[in-house]
């Protein structure tokens, strides 16, 4: 009798489950993506001991660009909250020939990264202060999601592009690129060349 009733019990437990389980249609978990909590855009001036002069995020470090290759006026504009780094470069245009050259190498260093973008939007707009700006957009899984470029043509140079310390793919870091984009666009607009 004990048996009975623990197989009834069994079969009963069973049949509840199954019915249970029945009737409900599994949804699958979507994918995750880094949350980024973008604080408000707040800016400060570059010291005086550079060639040009711009507002910057306050939510990044200015750090000198310490490459083997750098130039006494490259820096860095790091954002350690989303390892990313603006790189700045900067070239005294001294003729016609060297300003060709700058150029040159600016596109190129765009053009490199062809293989792995599938986009490269470029535009060309002028700043409230009067200052031409070239700005190349790439999509796709590239190094560098932004760059660009100004010069007065002819004394001053200034190239940036937009790099990010993180193997994360670029659609998953999209808000972060948005956010640096406003800051880059912010510090073009805010240029201004001082005297050598």
């Amino acid at each position: 009798m004990i048996h009975r009733n623990l197989r009834i019990d069994i079969l009963l437990f069973l049949i509840v489950l199954v019915a249970s389980a029945c009737g409900r249609d599994y949804l699958p978990k979507p994918k995750g993506y880094n949350r980024f909590d973008m604080p408000a855009h707040e800016y400060v001036s570059l010291p005086d001991s550079l060639p040009y002069d711009f507002e910057y995020s306050k939510h990044a470090k200015l750090l000198r660009d310490t490459s083997w290759i750098s130039d006494k006026y490259w820096v860095e504009i790091y954002y350690p909250k989303y390892r990313a780094n603006v790189h700045l470069t900067y070239k005294t245009v001294y003729n016609q020939d060297s300003l060709k050259e700058y150029l040159d190498d600016a596109y190129f260093l765009t053009a490199k990264h062809q293989i792995k973008a599938y986009a490269i939007d470029e535009s060309i707009t002028k700043t409230p202060l009067g200052k031409t700006v070239v700005y190349a957009e790439l999509e796709g899984e590239v190094p560098s999601q932004f760059q660009f470029f100004t010069t007065d043509s002819t004394e001053h140079f200034l190239r940036g592009a937009l790099y990010f310390d993180t193997k994360v793919q670029n659609d998953s870091l999209r808000p972060a690129i948005e956010f640096v984009k406003i800051d880059v666009v912010h510090m073009m607009n805010t240029l201004e060349w001082r005297e050598n």
